[in-house]
């Protein structure tokens, strides 16, 4: 992993902290039991006691000895968030909002379709990073999850969606790290925490299934291809440096050119048949006119037969500055993209009446960056909000 890449976690002294089960791969819980004596094949027991049977402490796990069980209540948890808000919109899209140990929160969506369900899930509370039309981004950032605090939404989802219609479960069948948070600033909890959901003995999601969404962090994408194949969604929004440079700043950093670079290589190692995904978000009269559309052909040319184009209608919050285009812009946009032989899809607005939709989620937590608070100020100054609110 380059220096750099992960943002510091000041969330106390880890090695006072107990061992968290749940967001281990199998090779780190076979380290784990090396260390305390026991062979390698517990890995295999206790996977299948946390992910397959949804084993809540240790006492039920009866193929293991009463000491091993005792020394893992001592010094091991299986502690996951609190679900502390369950919304369900008009359209079947369903929002959690969790609460961490430390008092953040987070927000977890799952959008169920008629061949596929879903799971969005977040990556850090909050975000670093400072996407100009992204609610999270205007919220701030506390500190990068754990990779058990992942693993848990997808635990704590699979649970709430053992509900029924009409006798048929409703399947997790697509997981997507596309919620709060940029997952490649947060590289080695991220990876632990694909590792188990790819794992046979944790989730066995496919890997064309589960998603790793970037604003753009370039030297962890290229350090992503020795490490992972799993799918890749890259979040442009722009076709030009000059613009993507207001939209997403950390394009100040890594230009598109080297973004597309490090893309070029991450499709080496997917294979000849595998695509990445480009999202972006169209908003009016900034990226959405015909001469966007031209440059964004230019500019992704070279990727032309590897790329999916993920056309996503701004979602509107408070204070963003954009709005949403017109349907009939959002056709205009994609009919000239596909004109070009790009495969062009637009994103179906899902959970907006829940503030679910793509760049919606929020959370609640406290801010380090003090950004939230600037926001918030902003919106009070132009009569967004009154005083007594918080934004939300």
């Amino acid at each position: 992993m380059a220096e750099g890449l992960a943002l510091r976690d000041l969330t106390g002294d880890a090695a006072a902290a107990p061992v968290a089960l749940l967001g281990m791969s199998k090779a780190s819980l076979e380290a784990y039991f090396g260390r305390l004596g026991e062979k390698p094949f517990r890995a295999v027991q206790v996977m299948k006691w946390l992910h397959h049977r949804d084993a809540d402490d240790f006492a039920t796990m009866t193929d293991l000895s009463r000491a091993l069980r005792t020394r893992l209540e001592a010094e091991a948890t299986l502690a996951m968030p609190e679900v502390v808000q369950d919304h369900q919109s008009q359209d079947g899209t369903r929002k959690w909002l969790f609460a961490l140990a430390d008092g953040q929160r987070i927000e977890t969506v799952f959008i169920p379709e008629k061949d596929r369900g879903t799971l969005c899930i977040s990556s850090q509370v909050g975000c670093a990073l400072d996407c100009s039309f992204c609610a999270t981004g205007k919220q701030g950032f506390n500190r990068n999850l754990t990779a058990a605090e992942i693993v848990s939404q997808v635990r704590l989802a699979r649970r709430a969606l053992q509900d029924t219609d009409f006798g048929r479960p409703k399947p997790i069948t697509n997981v997507v790290l596309m919620g709060m948070g940029e997952p490649l600033l947060n590289f080695e909890p991220v990876l632990e925490a694909i590792s188990v959901l790819l794992d046979d003995l944790g989730y066995g999601i496919s890997k064309r299934r589960l998603t790793l969404s970037t604003a753009g962090v370039v030297p962890a994408i290229r350090a992503l291809a020795g490490r992972t194949d799993v799918a890749l969604a890259i979040s442009l929004h722009a076709p030009t440096d000059e613009l993507r440079d207001q939209l997403v700043p950390i394009n100040r950093r890594y230009p598109i050119a080297e973004l597309l670079d490090a893309c070029e290589a991450y499709l080496e190692k997917l294979g000849e048949w595998r695509s990445i995904t480009v999202e972006y978000t169209l908003l009016a009269g900034v990226n959405d006119r015909p001469e966007d559309a031209e440059a964004l052909i230019a500019c992704l040319a070279r990727l032309r037969e590897r790329v999916k184009l993920n056309l996503i209608p701004f979602n509107p919050f408070p204070g963003s500055g954009y709005a949403r285009p017109d349907a009939r812009e959002v056709r205009r946009f994609q009919e000239r993209m596909m004109a070009a032989n790009y495969a062009t899809m637009v994103r179906t607005t899902r959970g907006d009446d829940i503030d679910a939709a793509c760049g919606q989620l929020a959370g609640a937590f406290e801010d380090r960056t003090k950004r939230r608070t600037r926001y918030l100020a902003r919106l009070r100054d132009h009569g967004e909000i009154t005083h007594g609110q918080s934004g939300r």
